[in-house]
């Protein structure tokens, strides 16, 4: 686990993320700065949680365990703002995906493992990876957690 600041001496938070990605460490944001291109950023290259630092003690707590537990935590005060820009982004989006590829986010999206994808489309959990592979690319996704935030984000499945 990673808390990492959107600033930091040498590096900053969004680099963090992108060279954890895949690792199996989950990094959390923890920031004063709420802009959406950090935000998008973060999510975008797997970010298990984006924590404004004034949500308090609480809260950050709470990321941690949704992290640990595969999920993703989001200020609440930045939610709002992601849900409206969802519904303007729904329209906009152009990745074309099979529907088998389209079957398989929507399970990642609900937190699903592979093993479990494949149990639930009778899959092999092999095929069930290869599709995960082939969705980040399409998607430019760096992890699971990206393809979660981008299937919310264009509006393919609801959070």
């Amino acid at each position: 686990m990673v808390l990492a600041d959107i600033r930091m001496p040498g590096t900053d938070g969004i680099e963090v993320t992108r060279a954890l990605a895949g690792t199996g460490i989950h990094v959390v944001v923890v920031t004063t700065f709420g802009l959406d291109e950090y935000v998008d950023a973060a999510l975008r290259h797997g970010a298990a949680g984006f924590i404004l630092k004034r949500s308090g003690p609480t809260l950050l707590i709470e990321a941690i365990r949704a992290a640990m537990n595969g999920d993703v935590l989001i200020s609440p005060q930045l939610t709002v703002r992601l849900l409206r820009q969802r519904e303007q982004s729904r329209e906009t989006s152009t990745v074309v995906l099979t529907e088998r590829e389209d079957e398989i986010v929507a399970r990642v999206a609900q937190g699903r493992t592979n093993a479990e994808i494949a149990a639930e489309l009778f899959l092999s959990p092999g095929t069930v990876k290869n599709h995960v592979a082939s969705i980040q690319r399409k998607v430019g996704a760096g992890n699971r957690v990206a393809i979660a935030a981008w299937a919310w984000a264009t509006g393919r499945v609801e959070p």
